[in-house]
């Protein structure tokens, strides 16, 4: 059987990067900047205030205080946004608002709080130094300064950069486009009543889900039957509108395999992977789209993509932290695990005693107990048995 870690490989050659695009700022939220940004301008592009106050010269109110106040003409009233040119004269005083521009000749500014607040004439009862509560131009960016670097993700932080630069769209690495399919006769949509034998449809909701959750887009989620000729209309159909297919079922040993079926001819290897759950496996590429055929079991169907697609995904997207975040537990219960296999088992973590207890039976039909699980716990191939209290690594799904 294939390794999974050989299998991861395989994966992650096929889901390569799209080509980097420039998109609007609010349609880059999310993704990682392709190349670097370099500012235009400097952040603040000019000389303001940092307070409601006044503007003056601090030589002027050096001795102001509140036993002897400094009074001075308001030649000027500057709210944020005023664009003409000032100068204050010394012996005067510019009434000024958060943002605005500081008039040239003026050398700091003096809170409201701490004068009369008059509009024509002001007392002032505090001394300035030079340079008090102005945001000098260029102190945060200066123009030719690369601000955000290839790889970053774009945050909203990094939107309101950008914004502030005067910059309408950034370069990043676009999304992923996913077309994920389900298989099965015995497959229902939800909301139609059952017939005996059926079973309502639920890994294409699960893993679309689990696409959009890792950052990619979901083209369209359809469901198909065990007929072969159905399957490869549905695939057909969506031809050059995916940058990678994500099927569940009809990958086992048994009969009506329709994914087995319909693409045993192209470039796609079915394989067994030794791990529990997800044995069976498939991946390739069809009309050089590439493929990954996961079981039809949900709990098969999730933990493969966790392990094999989800790293891949972000990876191809240029994402940070591609992989979940892994940490050591100390096992509350003994656990078993099949000899020559990998188990992913599920799990919950507790963080405030560092423990974690393996959850639910193995079988990977068992959907309920992967919906409580936090964790998965990674159990080596070599080892069949971990008692109580030892040591285990654990794949954090929160």
């Amino acid at each position: 059987m294939r390794s999974v870690h050989e299998h991861q490989r395989v994966v992650a050659q096929l889901i390569q990067p799209r080509p980097a695009v420039k998109l609007p700022l609010t349609d880059a939220a999310g993704l990682a900047l392709a190349d670097d940004v370099v500012a235009a301008v400097p952040l603040p592009t000019f000389d303001n205030s940092a307070m409601d106050g006044y503007a003056v010269l601090a030589d002027d109110v050096a001795q102001a205080s509140g036993e002897r106040p400094v009074s001075l003409p308001v030649a000027e009233d500057i709210p944020a946004g005023r664009t003409d040119d000032l100068t204050l004269q010394p012996g005067t005083a510019h009434r000024i608002m958060t943002g605005a521009a500081v008039p040239a000749g003026a050398t700091a500014v003096v809170p409201v709080e701490a004068t009369d607040a008059g509009l024509h004439t002001v007392t002032i009862r505090v001394s300035a130094k030079p340079g008090q509560h102005i945001r000098r131009a260029g102190e945060d960016v200066g123009a030719g300064m690369t601000v955000l670097r290839r790889g970053q993700p774009v945050t909203p932080a990094t939107l309101g950069l950008a914004a502030a630069l005067g910059l309408t769209e950034l370069p990043v690495f676009p999304r992923q486009r996913v077309l994920v399919m389900s298989t099965g006769a015995e497959l229902v949509q939800p909301g139609r009543p059952l017939k005996w034998g059926q079973i309502y449809e639920s890994n294409a909701v699960m893993l679309a889900a689990a696409v959009r959750e890792a950052g990619a887009d979901v083209v369209e989620a359809p469901m198909t039957g065990d007929d072969v000729d159905e399957f490869r209309r549905v695939l057909n159909a969506h031809s050059g509108a995916a940058d990678l297919i994500i099927t569940t079922g009809g990958v086992s040993a048994g009969a009506y395999e329709v994914v087995k079926e319909a693409l045993r001819d192209g470039s796609v290897e079915f394989v067994n992977v030794a791990m529990q759950p997800g044995k069976p496996q498939g991946a390739g590429t069809i009309d050089r789209t590439p493929i990954v055929a996961l079981p039809g079991n949900p709990v098969s169907a999730l933990v493969s993509f966790e392990v094999f697609i989800r790293p891949a995904l972000r990876t191809a997207m240029g994402l940070p932290r591609p992989h979940r975040t892994h940490r050591s537990a100390v096992l509350a219960e003994g656990l078993t695990s099949p000899p020559g296999k990998r188990q992913f088992q599920r799990g919950v973590f507790d963080p405030a005693t560092g423990s974690v207890t393996g959850y639910g039976p193995p079988a990977s039909h068992h959907l309920r107990w992967l919906a409580w699980a936090n964790c998965l716990l990674d159990i080596p191939e070599d080892v069949v048995a971990v008692p109580a209290g030892a040591r285990v690594e654990v794949w954090d799904l929160t």
